[in-house]
């Protein structure tokens, strides 16, 4: 048995015929008029006086809002023959229990709710009659410790006295000494809020008593915190009478709690042509040859969506009726309702461990996201991400010979750092801290906050200056050395993202926003960051792989049967030399063997050079032959070439903090060894089956284009002139527009709030959720993601 949701007759005529099948089931959603501009972006349709939007297309119903009514019937084919459900005389038992299976099947509405990691948070009983003493006690806003044992971490204030301790014990011995539950057997205190948690979202607030999770007060909790308040109020302009817009283009989007990341994302991208045209412009054929499932379909629900904003249907301006009765009823409710994303955010967040929860999430890892899944469903066919993609042109060189190498990558986003050190109030800055540290020793409200002013500049000149490359194995020496990485642009894209490098890991892991404001312009010219390439009078490096060894206890006693490898020799004289000068054993073996026998000097040249490495001395890493980990083409089946592995510390604190060790492996391998960015790649890039990762690369490497984001750093080349179907880079001139960025509020990507500004007929006009407004003052200097357009060459 078949269902076909959302397609007309003619469709499933066309499926009965290529297939045979003739049994299917007919689900219908009838609405009353006012619906009309019902949410999701399906297209109503008139029959008999009424309105009706199929089931599967549109399910996102208030019942407040709507009045409707549900019709299903089971159908035969060639005749189509209507038996309308539930019919328990004329069918077959086992036809029934069929049918009974399709009607009460979850939605993917109802089916995203048991992925979500977030559970029902119940208001407590405490909320309405919870006894505050007027004790005196004033909070500080850091600086915490608890007030029996000292300690700095997992702190707990009680909300009824302002006690401030710690938290139960956990089975690692981290957590706390169990202060706070003390405190409450001895007082019946019963809430407390978990502190470092509170944001303008809300905070962790537990009941002793109730032992759970609780709200306090059923909204939001207060944050008294200066800096985000005043960022909340720039960012959404608050305080200004904006005016609500209409029509094409200036539709919202609902927030489905916390996926505000995600509505800001789709609002810029489908203010681009080239989505506009591939999902909007092609919606008749997409519903044609839709699946007969369409929510498992990536076309039909970006179309969906797109029509849903940019045919105007559910953004019209209220009828004088419309107000007066609002007037009347002294209501202030939003007239524009916006659109919902719930199938779609289902669809494109199937599998992934954070997009699919009800957390709030990065809007650039998002992107990154979404623009991945673009890549795979878009293969044969245009693909509008391509505006997006450029060439990035590495260029390493050895700092001892000279001598340099170029390759390109494939990249989708330039991500700018933000150097404080380069902020125009700098002194402002130093003071502020100096004060605020004393602030915090003397448990005393800390000075009003100051923002950095980082010039855009600034950033863009720490993105272009010469890094060091860690590990740097240099084929000329063939040894270890010091080698630094430039970047520029081997090509320009039709449309550039900049991202602002504003959050950053904190001792415990959590990412924290840097609080600067940066003065980035309207119009910007990277012509000066064009590649130019291999420049005369410059030697390349030999394209030569590091040596291929053997583990140490096979050292002189085995050889490689298939490859004939022998396992390398060390200058054991060298090594005692170094060592009596009192260096550790394992860093002279690895010094003598790094520089490839060479002598003692070469050797002592490069323990100087390592000698703050963390695994300075620990034993000398060699590969073995039975390593599970990847091979290539220019390395024998099974052998790790040296130094492909990354430092055991590293992948230590990854493994540690739950993470699968192959996966840690190849995220360090993708990030060069950083250890914060190599945590951006594992959340983007989620482990995945053998067989799924194979469907993967077949589908984000049509023409053989490994998918690179903006966190990686893949050795991997593509030739500008490189044979591939459709256009791949639409390289041009280096000059943009700005005409959009999305905001970000909040102390953290895990909390807080996006807006995002585009830039439409001349005006900036802000989206922020299902409101839809002009803007008056957009805050540019306090964006968080770019979009620039390139400038017409005439």
């Amino acid at each position: 048995m078949n269902t076909f949701l959302g397609f007309g007759r003619e469709h499933v005529e066309r499926h009965y015929r290529k297939t045979g099948q003739s049994v299917y089931m007919h689900l219908k959603r009838h609405v009353k008029e006012k619906a009309t501009g019902a949410a999701g972006g399906a297209i109503p349709r008139r029959r008999n006086g009424k309105v009706f939007l199929d089931l599967e297309l549109n399910r996102d119903f208030n019942g407040e809002d709507y009045e409707y009514e549900d019709e299903a019937k089971l159908v035969i084919f060639p005749d189509h023959f209507e038996i309308p459900l539930p019919n328990i005389e004329e069918l077959p038992a086992l036809v029934t229990i069929a049918c009974d299976a399709v009607l009460n099947a979850p939605s993917a509405y109802k089916k995203q709710e048991p992925e979500s990691w977030e559970e029902e948070i119940q208001v407590s009983r405490h909320a309405r009659s919870l006894r505050q003493l007027d004790n005196g006690v004033r909070i500080p806003p850091s600086g915490w410790k608890c007030q029996k044992c000292e300690m700095r971490e997992n702190l707990w204030l009680n909300l009824t006295d302002g006690s401030v301790l710690c938290g139960k014990w956990f089975f690692d011995g981290s957590g706390g000494n169990g202060h706070a539950l003390e405190h409450y057997r001895e007082t019946n205190h019963p809430l407390a809020v978990k502190l470092d948690t509170i944001t303008p979202d809300g905070a962790d607030v537990y009941s002793f008593e109730e032992e759970e999770a609780v709200v306090k007060n059923g909204h939001h909790t207060d944050n008294n915190s200066r800096p985000r308040v005043s960022e909340w109020e720039v960012i959404q302009e608050s305080g200004m009478k904006l005016k609500m817009v209409y029509g094409s283009g200036y539709t919202g989007i609902k927030n489905l709690g916390n996926s505000c990341y995600l509505g800001t994302v789709l609002q810029v991208l489908f203010s681009i042509p080239d989505f506009q045209r591939m999902y909007v412009g092609n919606l008749q054929r997409i519903f044609d040859y839709s699946p007969l499932d369409p929510t498992q379909d990536f076309a039909t629900q970006m179309a969906k969506l797109g029509h849903g904003l940019l045919s105007g249907q559910n953004s019209k301006p209220p009828m004088k009726s419309e107000l007066i009765e609002q007037v009347m009823k002294e209501e202030h409710k939003h007239l524009q309702r916006g659109i919902s994303p719930r199938m779609l955010k289902a669809l494109v967040s199937r599998g992934h461990p954070e997009f699919s929860s009800n957390r709030q999430q990065d809007a650039h890892e998002f992107l990154l996201h979404l623009i991945n899944q673009v890549e795979r469903n878009s293969a044969g066919s245009e693909n509008p991400s391509d505006v997006f993609r450029f060439l990035v042109e590495e260029r390493v060189q050895c700092c001892q010979t000279r001598r340099v190498r170029y390759t390109q990558r494939v990249d989708y986003c330039i991500q700018l750092p933000a150097p404080i050190e380069a902020a125009t109030n700098r002194e402002e800055l130093l003071t502020y801290e100096a004060k605020r540290k004393e602030a915090e020793e003397n448990m005393r409200a800390p000075p009003e906050p100051v923002r950095a002013r980082i010039p855009f500049t600034a950033c863009l000149q720490a993105f272009t200056e010469p890094e060091n490359v860690p590990d740097f194995w240099s084929s000329a020496l063939q040894a270890k050395s010091a080698g630094v990485k430039t970047s520029r642009f081997a090509s320009f894209p039709e449309y550039l993202i900049v991202q602002i490098k504003k959050f950053t890991f904190g001792v415990d892991w959590v990412p924290k926003k840097l609080d600067l404001a940066i003065d980035v312009p309207d119009f910007l010219d990277l012509s000066r960051l064009r590649a130019t390439g291999l420049q005369s009078g410059e030697e390349e490096l030999p394209d030569l792989l590091p040596p291929i060894v053997l583990p140490e206890d096979t050292r002189g006693t085995m050889q490689d049967t298939h490859n004939g490898l022998e396992s390398p020799e060390i200058d054991e004289a060298a090594v005692m030399q170094l060592a009596e000068m009192g260096f550790p054993l394992e860093a002279c073996r690895k010094a003598v063997y790094y520089t490839g026998n060479m002598g003692p000097e070469m050797a002592f040249n490069w323990i100087i050079a390592h000698m703050e490495e963390p695994d300075f001395a620990e034993p000398l890493p060699l590969p073995s032959m039975l390593d599970p980990g990847p091979s290539t083409s220019e390395s024998p089946v099974g052998v790790t070439p040296l130094g492909n592995l990354p430092p055991e510390e590293s992948i230590a604190i990854l493994t540690s903090m739950g993470f699968p060790r192959s996966h840690s492996i190849n995220a360090l391998k993708a990030t060069n060894n950083n250890l914060e960015r190599a945590l951006d790649w594992i959340f983007t890039h989620p482990e995945e089956e053998e067989s799924d990762a194979l469907s993967d690369m077949a589908d984000t490497e049509p023409n053989g284009i490994t998918f690179s984001n903006a966190n990686s750093h893949s050795d991997s080349t593509l030739s500008p002139d490189q044979d591939v179907s459709g256009p791949r880079v639409k390289d041009g001139p280096g000059r943009y527009e700005l005409f959009a960025f999305i905001s970000h509020m909040g102390a953290s990507t895990m909390s807080g709030h996006y807006v995002c500004h585009i830039k439409k007929e001349g005006r900036w006009v802000i989206y922020n959720d299902h409101k839809v407004c002009l803007s008056e003052r957009p805050p540019k200097d306090l964006g968080y993601i770019y979009f620039y357009r390139r400038l017409s060459s005439s």
